[in-house]
């Protein structure tokens, strides 16, 4: 890729946004954006109650993330964000037209033993099964591709970078 892409690295929770985020940035040579550090103190006080956010919840830090990846067209970066939604999907695409996604997919019972084991998360295990009950995966007129999130976090980021060569340089 000779011009970085602007890449949104989404999936329910517990796929392993934030360790193969950052990996992929490295990789690319750009920033990491942490997607949850956009939410703001209400969203995450509701996400630790174990309570879902509605779609009002969502669309400040959807357009938060989507102003991040605008500043960051045609230099690259990487940022995680659940985007479950195409609505969602569509929000960030309309502040930066040139996002891509990395869909992070895997097995339930893989993603809920993760979220079992990952420290310091206010994302309860209870809202996995809402998250999938959300999850509308990428259609094939949206840029991005899916990448399954079994094996190592190298695994995962070599299989999203060998995704990501195969698509088509960003718009801005």
């Amino acid at each position: 890729m000779s011009t970085p892409h602007v890449v949104v690295v989404m999936g329910v929770a517990g796929t392993g946004k934030t360790t193969i985020g950052p990996l992929l940035a490295a990789r690319l040579g750009v920033p990491y954006a942490e997607g949850d550090d956009f939410h703001p103190p209400a969203n995450i006080a509701k996400m630790s109650a174990g309570t879902p956010l509605t779609d009002e919840d969502r669309w400040p830090w959807l357009d938060a993330i989507g102003s991040w990846a605008h500043g960051r067209a045609g230099l690259g970066g990487v940022v995680s964000c659940s985007a479950l939604k195409r609505s969602y999907r569509d929000r960030l695409r309309a502040a930066a037209p040139g996002v891509v996604f990395v869909h992070l997919t895997g097995d339930r019972a893989l993603i809920e033993d993760r979220m079992a084991h990952r420290q310091g998360h206010f994302m309860p295990t209870a809202l996995l099964d809402s998250q999938f009950a959300t999850l509308q995966p990428l259609e094939p007129d949206e840029a991005g591709v899916a990448v399954d999130v079994s094996g190592s976090p190298e695994d995962i980021t070599q299989r999203a970078m060998t995704a990501l060569t195969a698509l088509p340089e960003p718009t801005q």
